[in-house]
């Protein structure tokens, strides 16, 4: 079964890598530079997976209020949250999310999602 993974980083090299990781990886990727970009897609399909989200981001939330939407919109999806600046408690994620520090290896990002 193939994966749909929305990957939101407004991080151009970041996303670009990581879209082309996840392909080859046999992942279908979906791209949003911010929040409110993702939202917008997540609202107009249902084939999302998983989500993979920074925090720090421009425009009306950051990553973590964005996991934490949608796990209550969308409780089936899988989050990760990265941050090279940020180590968010397990209180501040939202249930059942991962979060991975940045750097990351690629490899580590494939294999949560599996």
């Amino acid at each position: 079964m193939t994966h749909c993974v929305l990957i939101v980083e407004d991080d151009h090299l970041i996303n670009m890598v990581l879209q082309d990781h996840l392909a080859e990886s046999g992942f279908v990727t979906l791209v949003a530079f911010n929040a409110d970009e993702a939202i917008e897609i997540l609202e107009s399909r249902s084939d999302i997976d998983a989500l993979v989200t920074d925090i720090d981001m421009p425009g009306s939330m950051d990553g973590l209020c964005l996991a934490k939407r949608v796990r209550e919109r969308w409780a089936p999806i899988r989050i990760l949250v990265a941050s090279g600046k940020h180590r968010p408690s397990a209180d501040d994620l939202p249930a059942d999310a991962t979060f991975l520090p940045k750097p990351y290896r690629l490899e580590t990002v494939v294999d949560a999602l599996r």
